[in-house]
């Protein structure tokens, strides 16, 4: 595949990604922007390397299970699992809510574990499907964000669409870059973040970030999200310093180093 360009053969793998599901060729073509020739090119060398695979009926197509196991690989293989895990559950045990962890991945956070504290009554669980995190709607994106010049910032928003899918979440998501900016600071002074009603309406969320081994850069965060109604003002004070102490712990034991 050296004469393919890889950089297109990304960009379908990714589009895939976010369809969850199967795509027919035109649709592929239309979205990414490129001539229909070209793209079944593509799609037919990703098939001869076992990435990509051509339903019989439709002849739509879908991601194969390779880069699900390849992921799989490296998770285990940065001792996330091992070492990060134990801390989630405790701090999930300890909130009776919901917590996330995430990792930075280039421009973006991607949520890579989770843990379930609540064990009867209202029980939140995520609506958002995709793995990548919303910055500017999330807790835990603002609270990543706080840590960067404003320079970096608009730099991020721009490579993950700015704020133009911001109709897609809750009635709270902030939507220009100064108000961002004004969050971000708040953000900054109380060494946390806070979302309520932003990613998803009636959903409020505490999150704080991770530092590579405690002093150095940003390598993720971690996070509480639970029901508004049972994550109030109080309730958010008492889990802050609960969440900002995790953020701490996982900074010393971080595994990607």
């Amino acid at each position: 595949m050296a004469h393919i360009p890889a950089e297109r053969c990304l960009s379908i793998v990714e589009l895939l990604v976010d369809a969850a599901g199967e795509l027919p060729l035109g649709g592929i073509a239309e979205r990414l922007q490129l001539p229909k020739s070209g793209v079944h090119r593509l799609l037919a060398a990703l098939i001869d390397q076992g990435w990509v695979e051509q339903d019989g009926t439709t002849g739509h197509y879908r991601l194969t299970h390779r880069l699900t196991i390849l992921g799989q690989r490296l998770y285990r293989a940065t001792g996330i699992p091992d070492v990060c895990q134990p801390l989630l559950e405790r701090l999930a045990r300890e909130t009776h809510e919901f917590v996330r962890l995430a990792v930075i991945d280039a421009h973006s956070l991607v949520w890579v574990a989770e843990a379930q504290g609540a064990r009867g009554g209202l029980l939140y669980q995520p609506l958002l499907t995709s793995n990548t995190v919303p910055l500017y709607a999330t807790a835990s994106g603002k609270s990543w964000l706080a840590r960067l010049d404003l320079g970096a910032v608009r730099d991020i928003l721009a490579l993950n669409g700015d704020f133009n899918d911001a109709e897609n979440y809750g009635p709270g998501v902030i939507r220009t870059f100064e108000d961002l900016v004004s969050e971000l600071k708040r953000t900054a002074e109380r060494g946390y973040g806070v979302a309520v009603s932003e990613a998803e309406s009636g959903v409020t969320a505490v999150a704080a970030t991770v530092l590579s081994g405690g002093i150095g850069s940003p390598v993720g965060t971690v996070s509480v999200a639970g029901p508004g109604v049972r994550m109030n003002d109080i309730r958010v004070a008492d889990v802050a310093p609960l969440v900002m102490q995790a953020a701490r712990e996982l900074s010393e034991v971080w595994p990607l180093r």
